[in-house]
């Protein structure tokens, strides 16, 4: 859980905001379901609601949320792309017997680089 988030019981409020609006942005961290209702994200678990306040709405403005409530993804997707022009460059250098080992290889690199950027971008944000 983010430092910023509030947990809410399920029986202090055992329902959900009338014009809160159900959505599938947002990461679910295990929550059945979640709802937007202006900048406030609610994830809905079993027992209880989590909720915080976004920067910015993503039905709205989803790179202006991206940048500053989610930065996360966005340098996930750098590092993923990072990885893959390194790969492409591997690739062309290679002659064709070691083709398919490069496009392995590569693929491997902007996964890691993806996750190892999104995850440490994720701690470093949450910390």
């Amino acid at each position: 859980m983010r430092w910023d988030e509030i947990q809410i019981p399920k029986q202090v409020r055992p329902f959900m905001l009338e014009k809160a609006e159900e959505t599938k942005l947002g990461q679910k961290n295990g929550s059945h379901k979640q709802y937007r209702y202006g900048n406030l994200h609610i994830r809905e678990y079993e027992d209880k609601y989590v909720v915080h306040m976004d920067k910015i709405d993503p039905r709205k403005d989803p790179l202006g949320h991206i940048i500053l409530d989610a930065p996360e993804v966005l340098v996930g997707l750098t590092s993923a792309a990072i990885g893959s022009k390194i790969a492409s460059s591997i690739y062309k250098t290679q002659n064709s017997k070691f083709k398919l080992n490069s496009v392995l290889a590569g693929f491997l690199a902007a996964v890691t680089l993806g996750y190892a950027g999104y995850s440490l971008t994720k701690i470093i944000k949450n910390f």
